[in-house]
């Protein structure tokens, strides 16, 4: 029996892998009413669990002007709607205006996170993103491209210019000018992952200096679903231990050896 309320629920997939879907993203996907799914960013495996009678529609083709009258008219059918975006709802997702179309329409609506790509590539390749005395700050940014400009206090260079963990998304067609950018500010060797459709069953995961960032891009025709992580970072001999779980560090549920 369906324990959902009618409504939309926005659910962020992650970034392909269902084992790495949050148990309440399962739950909803497996009792939705309705699955609105981007299918060209959402794998196959992540609807395995819906329900035999649920009414699957892709939307990959379809704007939001199809979109939204299509939620709406479930919803006042007295239907659970699940509206499946790919990775987490907070990045680059176009949920804004979602968002402000079911509230203007008086549909309720309810968010569920989703795994970030950069948060399952970064497990993929065993590494953490801020390590003591060398990088400390992750930043998740975009080029400028055809759908969206970048403001530009948040231009890449800009940004490069703080030697971060820099999560790099939907460059793979502007590569060549994102690899010009970084280097501005980023030693050619600073280790560069390219990551391909990480958690689809096609997943592959490259680590190239920065130097070689675009043309490796090129030499495997990759021209969506890929990040780039750039990061020192990623280059494990460099890396320190943390104070904290140091013997000689002590904080309010621990004392140090020393004291």
């Amino acid at each position: 029996m369906n324990q959902l309320k009618p409504g939309v629920y926005i659910v962020g997939a992650g970034s392909g892998d269902p084992e790495l879907l949050t148990v309440k993203a399962q739950k909803i996907i497996a009792q939705g009413d309705v699955i609105l799914y981007a299918d060209s960013l959402v794998p196959k495996q992540i609807l395995q669990d819906v329900r035999a009678d649920a009414e699957l529609i892709p939307t990959g083709n379809k704007t939001l002007e199809e979109i939204i009258p299509l939620a709406i008219e479930r919803v006042k059918a007295n239907l659970a709607v699940v509206r499946l975006h790919s990775g987490d709802l907070s990045l680059y997702s176009a949920i804004g205006e979602q968002i402000q179309a079911f509230a203007d329409a008086n549909i309720p609506f309810e968010l569920v996170p989703g795994i970030s790509a950069f948060q399952a590539a970064a497990a993929k390749l065993g590494t953490e993103l801020t390590v003591p005395e060398l990088v400390q700050t992750i930043i998740l940014t975009r080029i400028s491209g055809n759908a969206s400009a970048v403001p530009e206090s948040e231009e890449l260079s800009s940004l490069a210019a703080h030697k971060a963990s820099l999560c790099l998304y939907l460059a793979a067609r502007h590569i060549e000018i994102a690899e010009a950018k970084l280097l501005k500010h980023y030693p050619a060797d600073t280790p560069v992952a390219i990551c391909f459709r990480v958690g689809w069953q096609d997943e592959q995961i490259w680590i190239v200096p920065l130097e070689k960032m675009a043309i490796t891009t090129r030499e495997n025709n990759l021209i969506r679903t890929t990040l780039y992580i750039i990061s020192p970072a990623l280059n494990k001999i460099q890396q320190t231990r943390s104070r904290l779980y140091h013997p000689e560090h002590s904080h309010i549920f621990r004392h140090s050896s020393k004291s």
